[in-house]
């Protein structure tokens, strides 16, 4: 089969490779979309350390199943599927206890720490454990369903927050992910919604997916500004999604005192963090680590019109032509948002 592998941090070469094959309790998947991540494109060019060559990367994607290992007994062939990008095991103490995405020994899908290597779906076939499998609405497309996966990402952040109808709310980054909590926050009830970033291109998006009030950090003082509109306390709830010491600082001095800030981004493994300022104003905060199963909650979502993925997607390619997009998106040409790879 063909797929996209990342040889060497930067090199990226379409090829071919051997078809996986089921094992027991998975299905084989012929990929039909599978979407650029962010961590894709760090993990490229070796700075996250989670995609060492060789690799195959993806983990946001869709397809049909064409074949089923033994054991499998709730999927067939010809089923339309999404799955999560993590696999876990199922008879792990936090699996047990309804917290899969932080059990010990998971794995994610197209990543390549020290620890273990599992190849991804920017490729023509994939094999993956049935239990991570989600069926695809009959009104929702493969490439909206490779949208589920930062989707519900947002998602889990959402819900972990508990915020309530009426509180304010300030998201620091307005990439992918961003947008779509900002999109989750208004659904919520959430007032005002005030997005940050550095780009007017991506605040405009957020605006269109309901943010109240755009701050651009180069030109605007963030907490300043979401004091102003804040009844001059500060947001009750806070999302950073960039994952840098400066934007998660900026977050919680734009917070009032008792907020809960959910952090979200993971792009520096390591911070400079203002204990004193947490401490002395009770400020919670909130890990988000990826998805819990918020998969079926985003893909009834995207089904009933709810949640809008469509937007987000500026190109559908075939997978042929993968490293380009790679390259344009590492060097922030032409403004893109979502790329779709099709294999």
């Amino acid at each position: 089969m063909k797929a996209l592998v990342l040889e060497e941090y930067n090199k990226l070469v379409y090829r071919d490779v051997n078809e996986p094959q089921p094992a027991a309790d998975e299905v084989l998947i012929r990929v039909k979309a599978c979407g650029i991540c962010g961590s894709d494109v760090h993990g490229m060019d070796g700075s996250t350390g989670r995609r060492q060559p060789p690799i195959i990367m993806g983990h946001e994607a869709s397809g049909v199943i064409v074949k089923t290992g033994e054991g499998v007994t709730r999927w067939k062939e010809g089923d339309r599927v999404t799955f999560d990008s993590t696999v876990y095991p199922l008879n792990d103490w936090y699996t047990l206890n309804g917290r899969y995405n932080l059990s010990e020994g998971r794995e994610v899908v197209g990543v390549s720490p020290n620890e273990y290597k599992r190849h991804g779906a920017f490729a023509e076939y994939l094999a993956v454990p049935q239990h991570i499998l989600y069926k695809i609405p009959d009104k929702v497309s493969f490439e909206q369903a490779a949208m589920v996966e930062p989707a519900a990402v947002a998602t889990h952040a959402v819900r972990l927050s508990g915020i309530n109808v009426g509180d304010s709310a300030v998201v620091m980054g307005s990439g992918m992910i961003g947008t779509f909590i900002v999109s989750l926050l208004k659904a919520a009830g959430a007032t005002p919604v005030i997005a940050v970033d550095v780009d007017d291109e991506k605040l405009k998006m957020a605006v269109q997916y309901g943010a109240d009030i755009t701050v651009n950090s180069v030109e605007q003082p963030v907490t300043e500004t979401v004091r102003r509109h804040t009844k001059g306390r500060g947001a009750d709830f806070g999302f950073e999604v960039v994952g840098i010491a400066a934007t998660i600082n900026t977050l919680l001095d734009s917070l009032r005192k008792g907020a809960t800030a959910v952090l979200v981004g993971n792009l520096t493994p390591v911070i400079e963090f203002p204990l004193q300022k947490v401490v002395t104003s009770e400020i919670k905060v909130q890990g988000s680590c990826a998805i819990c199963g918020e998969y079926a909650i985003v893909l009834d979502m995207i089904a009933s019109g709810a949640l809008r993925v469509d937007g987000m997607i500026s190109v559908v390619a075939p997978l042929s032509e993968g490293a380009e997009w790679f390259r344009k998106l590492y060097h922030r040409e032409g403004n893109l948002k979502k790329v779709i790879l099709v294999p």
